[in-house]
């Protein structure tokens, strides 16, 4: 079983621009590349940042989650 990740866009609302990362639905991991285009009530509409397409229905905001950035002290 995966652990829950305590940090999905659940408290607060991500404004339009945030990049974020989508929680797949097989296996639990998340995956970057992706941009908030706006939110209702129905969830987030999200755009693929590498060709811009909007994805073809809303998110639940327990799918998603600021992206987050590694570190790379070494350079």
């Amino acid at each position: 079983m995966i652990d829950p990740d305590p940090s999905p866009a659940t408290d607060r609302v991500l404004a339009p621009g945030t990049r974020v990362e989508v929680r797949d639905g097989f296996e639990g991991h998340w995956h970057r590349g992706y941009v908030v285009a706006g939110h209702d009530e129905d969830g987030y509409r999200l755009r693929r940042a590498s060709d811009d397409t909007l994805l073809p229905r809303p998110l639940p905001r327990t799918s998603i989650r600021r992206e987050r950035r590694t570190s790379m002290w070494w350079i």
